[in-house]
């Protein structure tokens, strides 16, 4: 909004100001009696300008965003902890018990043991916030010593954990909220009260999905993929844990239904004409990483189905391929048609030349 107010234009303001009987060249006295003033008027046009960026939600950043949601209840959310499936087995290979608290490290980060689920099978807490937490898998060690245990294994992820929100994030609940407000649990509603629960990446609400008065909230955790069972049933918590009761966010009256979303598998096959710059193995990482992201942005989004030509395209901007033949995405040559409350999730890539 202040960028033409430059040190020139306003040291060339303030000149016109100065009659013309005076010496008013670079080096005169009144020249450089001006220019310090017009060099700090300059500096706090352009502190303006930032400062008016910081007041908008759409320009916003930092602390001054996070400043502004609250404003309208809507707070930035901290970095979480992950909680993942422990399995504990004795020397024979038989599940076993191990004390809650107990803790174990896997690459460097230690996990501790903090709810029992079945017979050698444990929830366990990520002690590192954090989506760190969601990556490793396999064969524990024990920091603590726990008579009998032979083996200890990090299994599947739980509830995610959650690196801090970023601004982006923050700024599309943000407007979210304010570009369509819920009112009396409408769509908005339930689909803001599900992304406020820790480790939910998207949501997907159905009215009246199985007659008057109930709601089907599907969701994704925060890797848009499928959420878990523990992710659900929190989410169903902070609805409605009791079908029409009011009990928690959810309006009297309201049958709240909360599901992960279905996911549906793509599988990838297709002959490369590599360019030499880079080896089959790297391709195929690359390739997987791409198509990852493609799907992962597709999630819940207004035309979720991948795109065959798209996959296409996508092959073609991997570092290495030249070309591509005989390209089938779950044995075919088409779409993949993705329902709004299904979720397209990278299958198996196989790749050859």
């Amino acid at each position: 909004m202040y960028e033409t107010q430059t040190f020139e234009t306003i040291l060339q303001r303030m000149l016109d100001r100065v009659p013309g009987a005076i010496d008013k060249r670079e080096g005169s006295i009144i020249n450089d009696a001006l220019a310090p003033a017009a060099a700090e008027l300059a500096q706090i046009y352009a502190d303006l300008d930032i400062h008016l960026n910081l007041v908008f939600g759409n320009t916003s950043s930092g602390e001054y965003l996070a400043r502004r949601t609250s404003d309208f209840g809507i707070e930035r959310q901290l970095a979480s902890r992950a909680q993942r499936l422990g399995l504990f087995y004795n020397s024979e290979n038989v599940l076993m018990e191990v004390p809650i608290g107990s803790r174990f490290s896997l690459d460097g980060l230690s996990y501790k043991v903090t709810e029992k689920i079945s017979t050698g099978n444990y929830k366990l807490q990520c002690e590192t916030t954090g989506s760190l937490g969601n990556a490793n898998y396999g064969q524990m060690l024990p920091i603590d010593y726990i008579n009998g245990l032979a083996k200890a294994v990090l299994s599947e992820v739980l509830i995610p954990g959650e690196n801090e929100e970023d601004d982006h994030s923050l700024r599309q609940r943000f407007l979210a909220k304010v570009q369509k407000p819920g009112t009396s649990g409408n769509v908005s509603d339930y689909r803001n009260w599900a992304l406020s629960v820790s480790g939910v990446g998207a949501a997907y609400v159905k009215p009246l999905w199985n007659g008057p008065g109930t709601v089907k909230v599907t969701i994704l955790d925060s890797e848009m993929r499928p959420a878990s069972a523990a992710l659900t049933e929190e989410v169903q918590n902070f609805i409605s844990p009791l079908p029409g009761m009011g009990q928690e966010v959810a309006p009297i009256g309201a049958i709240v239904t909360v599901s992960p979303a279905e996911g549906v598998a793509v599988n990838l096959t297709a002959k490369l004409i590599l360019s030499g710059s880079a080896s089959l193995a790297d391709v195929q990482k690359n390739v997987e990483s791409a198509i990852a992201a493609y799907l992962k942005g597709l999630a819940f989004a207004e035309d979720p189905s991948p795109k065959y030509v798209r996959i296409g395209a996508l092959l073609l901007d991997i570092e290495g391929v030249n070309d591509y033949s005989f390209l089938q995405i779950n044995g075919g040559l088409t779409n993949i048609p993705i329902s709004p409350d299904q979720v397209a999730i990278l299958g198996t890539v196989d790749l050859e030349v």
